[in-house]
């Protein structure tokens, strides 16, 4: 099962319309993927520096993981935080561990 663990830097200020961004694309999301889960987390703040966020993309068990079709879909709805970001976002994808 594919999970996704997306992190960047929020430009100072923008973080309000940033939030609402965020979450306007994270419901379109998992109504278009009804079993994907969202979360959007970030660092505890430092005063006046950028905030680090993450966004979590998971599937409810069963579903197999977050689709490469997915996958293109959030990256996808993303790029309208692009003029509020100090830098890239960064895509993590990771995969249960086998155990014997």
């Amino acid at each position: 099962m594919r999970e996704l663990f997306v992190y960047y830097r929020v430009r100072v200020g923008s973080e309000t319309i940033a939030s609402s961004l965020v979450d306007a694309f994270q419901t379109g999301l998992k109504q278009r993927f009804p079993k994907l889960g969202a979360r959007l987390l970030r660092r505890p703040p430092s005063l006046g520096e950028a905030q680090t966020w993450m966004e979590i993309y998971s599937v409810a068990s069963g579903g197999g993981g977050v689709s490469a079709e997915a996958q293109q879909a959030i990256e996808a709805a993303a790029l309208a935080l692009a003029p509020h970001l100090d830098g890239p976002r960064h895509t993590e994808v990771f995969i249960p561990v086998e155990r014997a």
